[in-house]
């Protein structure tokens, strides 16, 4: 179970990131709102995962999702751009995150 908490803290860490470009510098309301509203759930998520995962593992994968999650976001949803270099770093955030979790050091 604190892994399924620890990918949905990590969507949500996505989704207030994404939240905070469309608020425009906290000048429009509903994203401002809905950044503030997924921040809070996305660290209570990441408290309550982190009762019971180590705090290396559980924090690189939540920035981990949050980075890649983002990086995705930015291209599909801003057209930011994707470059070789880009993907590159990436697909090394994700294999960071899969070796994080094949670790198996103390989690449950």
């Amino acid at each position: 179970m604190p892994w399924i908490y620890l990918a949905i803290a990590g969507v949500l860490e996505v989704v207030w990131a994404f939240a905070m470009k469309q608020s425009m510098g906290f000048t429009r309301l509903v994203p401002t709102m809905v950044m503030g509203v997924s921040m809070l759930g996305s660290f209570a998520l990441l408290a309550i995962a982190m009762k019971t995962l180590p705090l290396g593992t559980a924090y690189t994968v939540w920035t981990g999702i949050g980075a890649v999650g983002a990086f995705t976001v930015g291209i599909m949803a801003l057209g930011e751009a994707v470059t070789p270099m880009r993907v590159a770093a990436a697909a090394m955030i994700v294999g960071g995150l899969v070796l994080m979790k094949l670790s198996g050091t103390g989690e449950t």
